[in-house]
């Protein structure tokens, strides 16, 4: 069979390989942990249900706009507003189909071959690959200093000719790190300067803790929105825990909106309007829904970061926001595939391989599940990585023995 070399090179989606691997064992009947999707576990927002329901049985499910109904659009706007303190045009948004699609059509819109997009590790594991579907250049930067954030004398130095874009994710998954204000800042400036591109995946920007934030973008610049580099993603996934409707936006120029719409049209024609009226519920009820979900999170990352005090070996910087945690297991293996694939195995633990986000000798661990799977999970690696832990524990009703130490 003679395939496309461009769509054979993508390499294939490790989460959801390992989350499909876990079904399977589930379906087994084995008590496996899931600590590797990105998924909170929260119920779908009550005014999200209703807003869905209610254009589900009207029977009005027909084509929409491929840029979105501008009832959304208006949800949008009051957000873009209330949020990051700019006035959008319903010209400057653009509805998509997960904020993935928004980073697919963004960079469909702005590259040509071999244009290169900056991005910083550890990266979400996606931006590489949709660069390179889109025929453009990944330029990795990686922080000399062995934290999570770069310099910004190291994306400087990345900069080229060919640099149409830098990608900035804050709060970052997957180290869950927030950018300082001063480097966000720099950014800005430079971007604005240089005429490049700022792409800032805000898709977690309220998951944050310990009253940190995260400092948008348009703060540091007086350009309104149809006139500045910056182009904001988002969306209704992570924040109201609605990761099936498949909602994401996009706020930018729009010139590029155009574009962007344009793309839309020719490929999934938009998104379903009720999917598109269960994000619009959801931004319009009660916003105690975010709090409440933002709670928990932070009592899982503080129930993780207490048992991470007894695991001798495992050197991890504290997250500020998403529910991702990038502990550095080296010391016990540097190849964080095999690392991942044993603790599967073994522990019936899924983890991600930090080798996916531009971060070998790491893996990724969420915490975006109950406190029961946090403590287990971290208990069952525990035990089949730190010698000083226990020698025996229960996975399910299984005695487990270590006996590879």
């Amino acid at each position: 069979m003679r395939l496309s070399k461009l769509a054979s090179e993508i390499a294939e989606s490790p989460t959801l390989a390992l989350n499909e691997e876990a079904r399977l064992l589930r379906e087994r009947g084995e008590a496996v942990i899931n600590l590797g999707i990105g998924e909170p576990k929260n119920k779908t927002p009550i005014n999200a249900i209703l807003a869905s329901a209610a254009k589900l049985t009207s029977g009005e499910v027909k084509y929409v706009p491929a840029d979105g109904l501008p009832s959304l659009k208006k949800a949008i706007i009051r957000y873009t507003e209330e949020n990051y303190d700019r006035l959008a045009a319903p010209e400057n948004v653009i509805v998509t189909n997960g904020a993935k699609q928004s980073l697919f059509n963004i960079m469909y819109s702005i590259l040509n071959p071999q244009d290169e997009v900056i991005v910083l590790a550890p990266y979400w594991v996606s931006y590489p690959e949709i660069i390179k579907m889109c025929m453009g250049r990944p330029v990795i930067v990686t922080p000399e200093d062995g934290t999570f954030t770069p310099r910004f004398e190291e994306i400087e130095r990345a900069v080229t000719s060919y640099t149409r874009a830098i990608i900035v994710n804050s709060p970052n998954n997957p180290s869950g790190v927030i950018y300082p204000p001063a480097l966000i800042e720099k950014l800005v400036d430079f971007c604005e300067r240089k005429g490049i591109y700022l792409i800032c995946d805000d898709i977690y920007h309220k998951l944050t803790f310990d009253d940190n934030t995260a400092a948008p973008a348009y703060r540091f610049t007086k350009k309104d929105i149809e006139d500045s580099h910056i182009i904001v993603v988002n969306g209704v996934a992570k924040l109201y825990g609605m990761t099936g409707f498949r909602v994401g936006w996009v706020v930018a120029p729009r010139e590029l909106v155009r574009v962007m719409t344009n793309v839309t049209a020719q490929t999934t024609s938009g998104v379903s309007p009720v999917s598109q009226a269960a994000a619009e519920g959801a931004l319009n009820g009660l916003q105690s829904v975010v709090e409440a979900l933002r709670l928990h999170i932070q009592n899982n990352r503080d129930v993780l970061l207490q048992e991470f005090k007894s695991f001798s070996g495992v050197r991890l910087i504290e997250p500020q926001g998403t529910f991702y945690a990038l502990p550095d297991i080296r010391a016990f293996n540097g190849n964080s595939v095999e690392v991942s694939r044993f603790l599967l195995k073994k522990a019936m633990v899924v983890t991600v391989p930090g080798r996916e986000f531009g971060m070998e000798g790491h893996i990724r661990i969420s915490f975006s599940g109950s406190v029961k799977d946090v403590t287990e999970g971290i208990a069952r690696i525990k035990w089949a990585l730190d010698p000083t832990s226990p020698n025996e524990i229960y996975i399910g009703d299984k005695k487990m023995i270590r006996d590879w130490m």
